[in-house]
């Protein structure tokens, strides 16, 4: 019952008209959402975590995990390289932009 929030959606809202079924499902599925949040978050590095949404479902974070370090294919990886090795500081500007501009494009990578 743990990955049922990675799972099924959402149930909707209870209601005073919900029976006890919906009930049960709704709280199964809030429990099971809150183990895999805590569970997941707790893996993640901490220096890692700053870009990751805070409220959100399971399912919604591993979307925005997969988004976040989604593997580029083959083409934009190699442009990248070959931009990354053909830098070169041509002086103007500070070394402080060239050198962010290469840690981008090795984020990127």
């Amino acid at each position: 019952d743990v990955d049922l929030s990675l799972v099924t959606d959402k149930p909707g809202d209870l209601t005073v008209a919900s029976t006890d079924d919906e009930k049960l499902v709704h709280a199964a599925w809030i429990k099971s959402n809150r183990i895999c949040l805590l569970s997941m978050r707790r893996s993640i590095l901490d220096h890692l975590k700053s870009g990751l949404p805070t409220d959100c479902t399971a399912k919604e974070l591993m979307t925005a995990i997969s988004e976040r370090y989604r593997v580029p294919s083959n083409a934009d990886i190699g442009s990248l390289l070959q931009v990354l090795f053909n830098m070169k500081y041509d002086g103007n500007g500070g070394v402080r932009d060239y050198v962010i501009r290469m840690v981008i494009y090795q984020t990127k990578l």
